[in-house]
């Protein structure tokens, strides 16, 4: 029997433009447990021309990154509630 879920993530993105950044966070939502909440910065230098959406993919990305992360961790925590055991999992 094939079992289907659906996870959603949710990323909301500001931008600072005094402060030449844009923050990311992307927020996990499962059934399954409290939303995991990931975040990423980007700054632009002030000799850099402003493009917006490359700071948008940059902090997007370096908060799906960070999500991802916490995901393992998570995961690896979950693993050792059934096996005693330290776990250690890579990306």
């Amino acid at each position: 029997m094939v079992h289907t879920r659906t996870w959603t993530i949710e990323v909301n993105i500001d931008e600072n433009e005094d402060e030449r950044q844009t923050r990311a966070v992307a927020v996990l939502h499962t059934d399954a447990r409290n939303p995991l909440r990931g975040t990423g910065v980007a700054r632009r230098r002030p000799a850099d021309t402003e493009v917006p959406e490359i700071g948008d993919e940059l902090a997007t990305a370096r908060a799906l990154a960070d999500l991802a992360y916490q995901l393992l961790d998570v995961t690896a925590g979950d693993i050792e509630q059934f096996t005693h055991r330290p776990v250690h999992l890579t990306s």
